[in-house]
């Protein structure tokens, strides 16, 4: 693995990883960085050389997370980024793959009806992200899941007549989007739930405030077609059963439905519910008037 230290050129750094743009900038720092080190810019932009260079190495190195080293850092310098990061996604991820789904349904064909529920389920993910950073949510990870459904829908199941390069430009951002999330979430994961539960030991419980807003996935191959039983479970799921009613409905035991479950989100790569209607309404199964996503 490849780290920085702060003798490193941060430019030289930034030009083969661009992903990284959005993490300095999240520090405050802006291009035009010259050949200075990191040294040089950490004084500059008065950051703590330390959290800054660990940060940026986390991102670079998919096997590196330092979490006895980030432990060591004040909780304020943690949430500090964090609150930044969240921001980043509501007012620049969010509305880089909001231009790109308007400008790709915009440009596709009008009659194209998948292309309008993407659009609902893309609603259903931001709303569920917004909620969960107002609310500094630390366990909730709907907003990935259905960011996830997202692509592979658009990988797997999208037909009719759409406009290619559009299509693609969504993909892309989305999955920056989820990588980025899967970053940052390992973060919040093993560096900021240690550190609220040791000030909830310390009686400190005014803990919300400190993260709320501020002042390589593999799919399953397409050959892999769901069972008639399967597409039976689907359509209830879609329809809002539940899975005991599902059981009742289809006189199997619960087990068989969870297994059919299990299935169907492997041979179809979605996990939400919200998918999964989309699934079941533009392969026809279900019709919109069944069910609003």
């Amino acid at each position: 693995m490849a780290f920085l230290t702060p003798s490193s050129i941060l430019s030289e750094i930034v030009s083969v990883n661009y992903l990284l743009i959005p993490v300095i900038n999240r520090f405050g720092i802006k291009l035009g960085l010259g050949d200075k080190s990191v040294k040089t810019i950490s004084e500059e932009y008065n950051q703590n050389i330390d959290f800054f260079l660990t940060i940026l190495n986390t991102y670079l190195n998919e096997d590196y997370f330092p979490e006895k080293k980030l432990k060591e850092f004040e909780i304020d310098l943690v949430t500090d980024y964090l609150k930044r990061t969240d921001m980043y996604y509501i007012h620049g991820q969010i509305t880089n793959i909001e231009k790109h789904l308007n400008a790709l349904i915009a440009t596709s064909d009008p009659n194209n009806k998948q292309l309008e529920l993407i659009r609902k389920l893309f609603i259903r993910f931001k709303e569920a992200l917004i909620h969960r950073i107002n609310n500094g949510l630390l366990d909730d990870d709907t907003s990935q899941a259905l960011l996830l459904d997202l692509k592979n829908i658009l990988i797997k199941h999208i037909s009719g007549s759409f406009n290619e390069n559009l299509c693609y430009a969504v993909v892309f951002s989305v999955d920056s989007l989820l990588n980025d999330l899967t970053k940052h979430n390992r973060i919040r994961e093993k560096i900021l739930k240690p550190m609220i539960a040791e000030l909830a030991e310390a009686g400190i419980d005014d803990w919300q405030s400190l993260i709320g807003k501020p002042k390589s996935h593999q799919l399953s191959d397409e050959s892999h077609t769901i069972s008639p039983r399967e597409l039976e479970v689907l359509k209830l799921i879609a329809l809002g059963l539940l899975n005991k009613e599902i059981a009742d409905r289809l006189n199997i035991s619960l087990n068989t439905v969870l297994s059919h479950r299990k299935n169907i989100t492997a041979k179809l790569g979605i996990k939400t519910v919200s998918g999964l209607i989309f699934y079941c309404i533009s392969h026809g199964y279900i019709s919109a008037d069944e069910i609003e996503l």
